[in-house]
């Protein structure tokens, strides 16, 4: 569990909501929705979980929640949440990120389409709708309802949709534009929440084909029938009257607005936006205008109605948008205010409570390790380590922690000149007056903390470096480990002595932080020097063996290992020349010879 889901668990509220879980790159895997947010949120990374949910948690890197009113509506936004986003981990539709409308063509035989795009053509559109699933399956049902031409461009025959009686074929029949005004009519109906009506008529024709024994046809109206209540059924409503509406809230706290927009499309809610931003004058004018570039500066279509919390100038607003601007008292429209209005105040204030907490973590542990230390507070502390493989390719690196952050744009490498691979003294020595002989030359920064990846040992030949030779006084501390590798006490002082920290404090966890780091660079940087020498060492040493030849025999055998075992037959075989071959031979025969006296 990071640190980010830490901080937001530690501040949940006891709401009723749905969360959205996210991965690494930010897409949102799971929607859930809880009776209790603070209860449920944190349960997942509690306890032991089967390997579904495990599968699940390990890919959470972050999380959000949107808070409403009552349990209900939680699970009526998680519905919709989850058509919205298709998370991963619930059950699978297909998504698409904008809205996708229905659409009757202006034509004289008209067709009903799914469509992202509005124009100016007359033809009458429907929605938006939650995603492309809703549309699409809403589509197919008008479809099999009703008799309207399907194809884009009239065929000379008629085709398949005739035969299931699911086209009049105006192809090839003179069919009355009447009949298909009528048909619009009775669909727009439907797209505008009038299901009774169609129910009515398909129960009508489905009884009528039973008496005259057609049950196959009565079926097929049967299923129609079922379709319709299915989709009745899934598009709950939390307004009766199924208009499109955007409703606004907001928060404001230490000079930070959050703004809060829900969107109503058909009576649902189906998504919301959150902005957050720093302002300058009265939060009234500066809600003002946020909503007029709302929708001047992106992609949002007006809806036909906005609401909008108490204080704000409805008229003006209403003047500038050229939408009807309301202002609820009571009711479910009031509900929906209070909505975005709770959500933007849980917004703003969750962002001070993380940052206060990232506070604590970060400069409140500087102050907390300098006051157990007895030193002014340590906020600009550099770490050293030290690392070789077996001896050989010995390196040391430094990393920087300002206000109990890395800042990684400071850390820095060294190549060990003038120590020999064992001596992990001299080596830190070495490092040591490196670092800071250059400090003194350049005028850098001086750090108020030095942090040295080992014990007395190195802390004693550390100091002498910097107050013997360079003649400052940096205070200078040693992080021990234990058996299994972790830190285990921080020792500071002359002579040094263990100082107590808490382990679960800020202070501990950020030595942990900064040895784990500082370790991690170093043998990042082991990594890459080794496997550097590695080839250097072998292929380097061999006269007439440049870069391009070094190239071209890698390429050839995949490793040196295996330009190692390669006999002369195989070398030359690779366009070397003979004599170059044979160099290259004999000199591996020969180590090999070396190494098997030396062992």
């Amino acid at each position: 569990m990071n640190e980010i889901i830490q901080n937001k668990l530690a501040i949940l509220p006891d709401e009723p909501g749905c969360y959205l879980m996210k991965d690494r790159q930010g897409t949102i895997i799971y929607v859930g929705k809880a009776k209790i947010l603070k209860n449920r949120v944190r349960s997942y990374f509690s306890g032991t979980h089967d390997g579904k949910t495990q599968r699940l948690v390990g890919e959470i890197e972050d999380f959000e929640y949107i808070v409403t009113a009552s349990d209900l509506e939680a699970l009526m936004l998680e519905l919709n949440l989850i058509k919205q986003y298709d998370p991963k981990y619930n059950i699978m539709l297909t998504d698409d990120k904008t809205y996708p409308y229905i659409k009757i063509t202006n034509e004289k035989y008209p067709r009903i389409l799914t469509t992202r795009k509005i124009s100016k053509d007359k033809a009458k559109y429907f929605g938006p709708y939650p995603n492309a699933y809703a549309a699409n399956e809403t589509r197919k049902l008008l479809d099999r309802i009703y008799p309207l031409r399907k194809c884009a461009q009239l065929p000379t025959q008629v085709c398949l949709y005739y035969h299931l009686g699911q086209c009049l074929a105006p192809c090839v029949k003179e069919i009355e534009p009447q009949v298909y005004r009528d048909m619009a009519e009775e669909i727009a109906k439907f797209l505008n929440g009038d299901y009774v009506e169609v129910k009515q008529n398909l129960e009508r024709q489905m009884y009528e084909a039973a008496e005259q024994l057609q049950f196959e046809r009565a079926k097929e109206f049967r299923d129609q029938i079922a379709h319709i209540e299915a989709i009745m059924q899934k598009q709950k409503i939390i307004t009766k009257d199924l208009s499109n509406r955007d409703v606004f809230g907001f928060a404001v706290e230490k000079g930070w607005m959050c703004v809060q927009v829900l969107f109503v499309r058909q009576g649902k809610l189906i998504e919301r936006d959150v902005s957050i931003f720093p302002i300058y004058r009265d939060p009234e004018e500066e809600f003002l205008t946020f909503v007029g570039r709302f929708y001047e500066e992106t992609k949002h279509l007006k809806p036909k109605e906005i609401l909008i919390p108490a204080k704000i100038d409805e008229a003006l607003l209403e003047e500038l948008l050229d939408v009807h601007v309301f202002i609820p008292k009571r009711g479910a429209k009031k509900e929906l205010v209070d909505m975005a209005m709770k959500n933007a105040e849980i917004g703003i204030h969750e962002k001070f409570q993380l940052i206060e907490r990232q506070e604590v973590r970060t400069v409140g542990a500087c102050e907390a390790l300098g006051e157990a230390m007895g030193i002014a507070t340590p906020l600009r502390i550099e770490a050293f380590d030290n690392s070789h493989m077996h001896g050989a390719d010995a390196v040391s690196a430094m990393v920087v922690f300002i206000d109990g952050k890395p800042a990684k744009k400071e850390y820095r490498k060294y190549k060990l000149r003038e120590t020999a691979s064992h001596d992990d003294y001299g080596a830190m020595q070495e490092v040591i007056r490196r670092r800071y002989s250059r400090v003194l030359k350049e005028n850098l920064a001086l750090p108020d903390l030095i942090v040295i990846d080992g014990g007395k040992g190195q802390m004693e030949v550390a100091r002498e470096v910097i107050e013997d030779e360079l003649g400052l006084y940096i205070p200078i501390a040693g992080l021990a480990k234990d058996d299994k590798h972790n830190t285990s006490q921080l020792l500071f002082g002359e002579p040094p002595i263990s100082i107590e920290l808490k382990r679960t404090s800020d202070s501990f966890y950020l030595l942990q932080r900064i040895q784990d780091e500082v370790h991690r660079f170093a043998i990042t940087f082991l990594r890459q020097q080794h496997g550097t020498n590695a080839i250097k060492s072998v292929l380097d040493n061999i006269e007439g063996v440049g870069p391009k030849r070094k190239q071209q025999l890698l390429k050839a055998f995949g490793s040196v290992k295996k330009i190692r075992e390669a006999t002369l037959e195989e070398l030359t075989a690779q366009r070397i020349p003979t004599a170059l071959a044979e160099k290259i031979h004999t000199y591996f025969q020969e180590e090999a010879v070396k190494k098997g006296q030396s062992d």
